[in-house]
């Protein structure tokens, strides 16, 4: 699919290889645009209908958050491309679906143009459409929670979603119950599987067929059946959304 685009960034060389690079080797990407600041990005992206935003982290009159921050809620994915990499964690926790270092190595660059396409084509393939998921809703197991006197199993189907808390995990049930574990959200994850259970975030794991809306966003969020909203790491949406036909 095409990815209506821009670029934002304060080097002029540094704009001319990356649309030199994305004519030759990312045909599918349009850039409509250009800004060399934080400003005219801004009214760039105010006047655009975008997929996708190549971002520079320090540019003039502030930095790539501060423009990510002035936008608010956001359709578009986010590649930062710059030549800090202490930004790293920052961007992929919170901001970006995809991070590349300068000088950009091209393998590197379809990578990531390949990854937002993925991610644009399912957003828009599910778009209106009832959310099913792959996984089959009668697939039923058992986990086991450990207590200071034992252990309770309960079933995994009743699990709306877990929540990490620092080496502890709150698990949210259908019955509107909470137990709390002395586990790592990793630990339960692992536990649990991959068939009904996604990551959809570094604090939350979630099952699949409790979801009932996926709304759109700097990482999109999920609204459960319960009516709990989570929201979802730009990094995790393209595993999140393979769950679902």
């Amino acid at each position: 699919m095409k990815l209506t685009s821009i670029i934002v960034e304060d080097e002029e060389t540094s704009r001319e290889i990356l649309k030199n690079y994305l004519s030759k080797y990312c045909p599918n990407v349009q850039v409509v645009g250009e800004a060399s600041n934080i400003n005219d990005g801004l009214s760039l992206i105010r006047n655009h209908t975008l997929d996708l935003v190549f971002l520079d982290v320090e540019m003039p009159y502030g930095n790539a958050f501060d423009l990510l921050d002035k936008v608010g809620n956001r359709q578009f994915e986010t590649i930062f491309v710059t030549a800090y990499n202490h930004y790293a964690i920052d961007a992929l926790n919170a901001h970006a679906s995809y991070y590349l270092m300068k000088p950009i190595a091209i393998d590197d660059l379809i990578k990531a143009v390949d990854y937002v396409t993925k991610i644009k084509t399912k957003e828009n393939a599910l778009q209106d459409q009832v959310l099913v998921p792959k996984a089959p809703k009668n697939i039923e197991g058992k986990i086991t929670l450990p207590q200071q006197d034992g252990f309770e199993i309960i079933n995994t189907k009743d699990i709306l979603y877990c929540k990490a808390d620092d080496n502890y995990t709150e698990i949210y049930l259908t019955n509107n119950k909470r137990k709390i574990v002395s586990k790592t959200l990793k630990y339960i994850e692992e536990a649990l599987g991959d068939i009904n259970f996604a990551r959809v975030h570094k604090s939350y794991l979630v099952n699949v067929n409790e979801i009932i809306k996926y709304v759109k966003g700097k990482g999109g969020s999920l609204i459960l059946t319960n009516g709990k909203e989570i929201i979802v790491s730009p990094s995790k949406k393209a595993q999140l959304l393979s769950y679902f036909k």
